[in-house]
């Protein structure tokens, strides 16, 4: 996510008349058919060692202190405060930001392919990635842009939808299999660890509401990006459930906090930040809702922001 345009965006017009649900559901049932039940080390004790897989939502961009120009990575990420609480010794941060699946096999400038960084001894591993192969940071570039032409409409969701079925809901569907993939992986090296899938937060208001020009996005397109994100989410979910993780929801946390709120009371940046952070991502008060949900699915309770 983050401006980071490697993502992809609507893919071709041959997904006409897919099913989202039933995509979704078809991939969990295929992961579950071809990974073995994992034995989830760790419990709700201390991680020996943990590894922190994802992209700049996991890095933190800006956030104080960056400690990895070329992933622009913050030790005060979730990871990192998860880290600490935890007392992870070793503890291993390769998220950066921009990553795609395709990163967790290969290098992405000086990061190392995320994946080798996992290993038999390994006892937690958090991911978070979808969000650039379904190329968010293209999405909201495009639906500004389209905002100027229809403002009281939906000019994006129609330029998304022209060929009769939402480009987006297919391109998170066809995301699905890759999210898999890694999961099978991180389970392939790390047999005994505990897998969180961590979700994305709650970037815009979630009752459908807008805030332009703060956020310059066209009225009915608030509602269309809240879902298009929340279909992401589903399908991470649903992943996995399908690939013997366990989910991390950072959504439902962190509504009333979205980039549409006062800067007291936000947790997301807008596209003019006003706090330490990439423009559309979290701020260090952000991270520390994704810690504390982290921590609480773990059993550990908050971090405290």
């Amino acid at each position: 996510m983050q401006r980071e345009g490697r993502g992809r965006t609507a893919v071709g017009r041959r997904g006409r008349g897919v099913d989202f649900l039933a995509v979704l559901g078809g991939c969990a049932l295929v992961a579950a058919s071809q990974v073995p039940a994992a034995a989830h080390g760790g419990g709700g004790g201390k991680a020996k060692e943990y590894v922190a897989l994802g992209d700049s939502y996991t890095s933190g961009p800006l956030i104080p202190l960056q400690v990895d120009a070329n992933c622009a990575r913050s030790d005060h990420n979730y990871p990192s405060l998860v880290a600490a609480r935890l007392g992870a010794n070793p503890f291993k941060d390769v998220s950066c930001s921009g990553a795609t699946t395709e990163h967790m096999w290969k290098a992405q400038g000086t990061n190392g392919a995320q994946l080798d960084a996992v290993g038999r001894n390994t006892d937690l591993v958090t991911v978070q990635i979808g969000g650039n192969d379904v190329g968010f940071g293209t999405i909201i570039g495009t639906c500004a842009r389209l905002a100027a032409q229809d403002p009281a409409g939906n000019p994006c969701q129609k330029y998304y939808g022209t060929s009769g079925v939402d480009q987006l809901s297919v391109t998170i569907a066809r995301t699905a299999p890759r999210v898999a993939q890694v999961l099978r992986d991180v389970h392939r090296r790390a047999p005994h660890a505990r897998v969180l899938v961590v979700g994305y937060p709650d970037l815009l208001p979630d009752d459908g509401s807008g805030c332009a020009p703060s956020v310059p996005f066209a009225s009915g397109d608030f509602p269309y990006l809240r879902d298009t994100e929340k279909r992401l989410n589903l399908m991470l979910r649903l992943v996995a459930r399908g690939t013997h993780a366990e989910y991390v929801d950072t959504y439902g946390p962190t509504v009333g906090h979205d980039m549409c709120k006062a800067p007291a009371d936000r947790w997301i940046e807008p596209l003019q930040p006003a706090s330490p952070a990439a423009p559309a991502h979290p701020n260090a008060k952000g991270e520390a809702a994704m810690a504390d949900a982290v921590l609480h699915r773990l059993g550990q309770g908050r971090h405290g922001r």
